[in-house]
């Protein structure tokens, strides 16, 4: 199997469970992965979401491909106060700087990453953790 159909095949079996729990806490979202070009290989959204969560799904999913972190781990960093402040304005606007945004990996390689959103970030992150959960990818949990 290639590269790609591995993150194909990662992609469908982590909207799967990420769907599962936003029935499940009754808030429809949108899930995005991307490859680490930050290239979308499978976008779904639920019937009902918000129409804006399809770009920020998948900015947090292109954030967490280019930084290879979450998109939440640079929150602190990028507060008025912080070394990064105003990265948000940065590379085209796309580079999200709140939860909701995972990287993945095969082994220490990174390979893409994903995102969601649709409700709080709380939300967001609960149906990522489910996702990552489902592909054995515990590292964020």
């Amino acid at each position: 199997m290639t590269q790609t159909g591995k993150l194909l095949d990662l992609a469908k079996k982590f909207a799967v469970a990420a769907e599962k729990k936003a029935i499940e806490i009754n808030v429809p979202m949108v899930i995005s992965v991307c490859d680490m070009s930050g290239i979308p290989v499978y976008v779904e959204r639920m019937e009902d979401s918000l129409l804006c969560s399809v770009q920020i799904a998948q900015d947090k999913a292109w954030t967490a491909a280019a930084l290879k972190g979450t998109s939440a781990g640079i929150a602190d960093a990028a507060k008025e106060a912080g070394p990064l402040f105003g990265i948000g304005n940065n590379c085209g606007g796309r580079i999200v700087t709140f939860g909701g945004g995972f990287p993945l990996k095969d082994g220490d390689q990174f390979i893409g990453a994903i995102g969601i959103s649709g409700g709080s970030v709380e939300e967001d992150e609960s149906c990522c953790r489910a996702g990552l959960e489902a592909i054995g990818q515990t590292e964020y949990l």
